[in-house]
């Protein structure tokens, strides 16, 4: 029997995009209520307010209008993708990134298999602080030549960045765009119950680690030859302009993480600071001016298509948006869990959210429609609110390793040279798995009186 095989990522969502169109003569419109909420600066929805509303169905002509307002609404992500793309395509015509890994398979010669769980963990801690995703699209062809150069498939380049990143972001106790926001959204105190949180990241990415190693190792074709020895010492040293430029990288990841974390950094701050990066790492890697403005217009070029599938994604969201389906599709999903018990509640809450993220791609948007439906409830079941900020967590947080409409996750793959398919064989049992975590978190929480 032939495998199932999905169309071009571009196909596939623009038959999502005409799917969630249809839906707008399915489903009954309707929407709660919102006020401005200072501690978040966001808008909230009110809770008890649903109400239904004149119907906006969808036309074919409408939903492909979506596109180009898909992208527009996240011109922010598709311009920082431009920025970081033609950033690192500098860091790669300088020579040194091929030059480091150069230097890296040599030093991992015979113990190959230790660059999994470090590349893991240091994307995981990505996920961790900052919600790494987008990033991830520009690091793609390092991540690729490094897999390739030690024997490893794509699939192994893409586990241990975009899955790593995305476990990590799951499980986090830190990360301001899912946890902090929702514990602003629910009234809890900001970082609280992180030594619960921090011991199921332990777990989720000591699993993550675990799978991607054994893949690795199974599939392994042995370490790809050399394609050329400019490295800066004959004995494959680094010379002091390498170091130099890699630790430029290394301190504009860090300068990155204190912006989001210390002085709430939107996507066009980091834009300018990974041009800023370029820009030094341009000259002292003696590209001049033109070699540096050269390289980041071919950055730019190998960039187009995954910035693309950006915009492409979120006009699904758009659409449902213009339809005025999403909040319909809140109510409908989570308004039942209340005849439940509690520990199926809190199951059924998570697994809602996974649902619900396919039409909601943002994790922080997600936090803010649905908790402030989620904490009354769960308020009138008795229920821990950190119990359902958990539950939101990793269903909508795990979510990201599957649904198509994550743009981010499509344009690594597409990148990448990974079929979706592919991807989903490899990864949804280790999803089943993770989100098999979760519920044992959630009931073990309910046991202990987390909250």
């Amino acid at each position: 029997m032939r495998r199932l095989r999905f169309p071009h990522p571009l196909t596939l969502l623009t038959v999502a995009i005409l799917a969630a169109a249809a839906l707008s003569y399915v489903l009954p419109a309707g929407e709660y209520d919102r006020r401005d909420d200072p501690v978040t600066g966001r808008s909230v929805v009110v809770p008890g307010t649903f109400h239904e509303v004149e119907a906006n169905r969808i036309g074919a002509f409408e939903a492909i209008v979506a596109i180009p307002r898909g992208m527009a609404d996240r011109a922010d992500v598709v311009f920082l993708i431009f920025l970081i793309g033609g950033a690192f395509a500098v860091f790669d015509a300088t020579g040194a990134l091929r030059r480091g890994v150069t230097w890296l398979v040599r030093g991992l010669e015979g113990r190959e298999i230790l660059a999994i769980p470090v590349v893991c963990l240091a994307f995981a801690a990505g996920g961790v602080t900052e919600n790494m995703q987008e990033e991830i699209i520009p690091l793609v062809p390092a991540l690729m030549l490094l897999t390739k150069r030690l024997g490893y498939s794509p699939m192994v380049g893409v586990a241990v960045s975009a899955g790593s990143a995305f476990v990590g972001s799951a499980f986090s106790p830190i990360n301001p765009f899912q946890v902090q926001i929702a514990q602003k959204v629910s009234d809890v105190a900001l970082l609280s119950g992180w030594a619960f949180r921090l011991a199921f990241l332990a777990i989720a990415l000591g699993l993550w680690i675990w799978w991607t190693m054994r893949y690795a190792a199974r599939t392994r074709a042995g370490p790809e030859a050399e394609e050329t020895t400019d490295v800066s010492e004959p004995d494959g040293a680094l010379g002091w302009r390498d170091v130099t430029i890699f630790a430029i990288v290394a301190s504009t990841f860090v300068v990155l993480v204190w912006g989001l974390l210390r002085w709430e950094w939107e996507f066009d701050h980091m834009s300018a600071l990974f041009f800023i990066m370029g820009v030094v790492v341009g000259i002292i890697g003696r590209l001049g001016v033109t070699g540096t403005a050269h390289a980041y217009a071919e950055g730019f070029r190998s960039m187009g298509y995954a910035a693309l599938l950006i915009g492409f994604a979120n006009a699904i969201y758009v659409v449902m948006d213009d339809a005025r389906i999403i909040d319909t599709i809140v109510r409908g999903l989570f308004v039942p869990l209340a005849d439940l018990p509690l520990a199926l509640s809190a199951i059924g809450m998570s697994a809602a959210q996974g649902v619900l993220h396919f039409a909601v791609p943002s994790v922080s948007g997600q936090a803010v429609l649905t908790l402030p439906v989620l904490v009354p409830l769960s308020d009138l079941l008795g229920l821990s609110r950190q119990i359902t900020i958990l539950a939101y967590q990793y269903g909508a947080g795990l979510c990201e390793l599957i649904t198509p409409t994550n743009g981010a996750l499509m344009a690594i793959l597409a990148a990448s040279g990974v079929r979706y398919e592919s991807w989903l064989r490899f990864v949804i049992p280790r999803y089943l798995m993770l989100m098999a975590l979760g519920a044992v978190a959630l009931v073990i929480a309910l046991a202990i009186g987390y909250s």
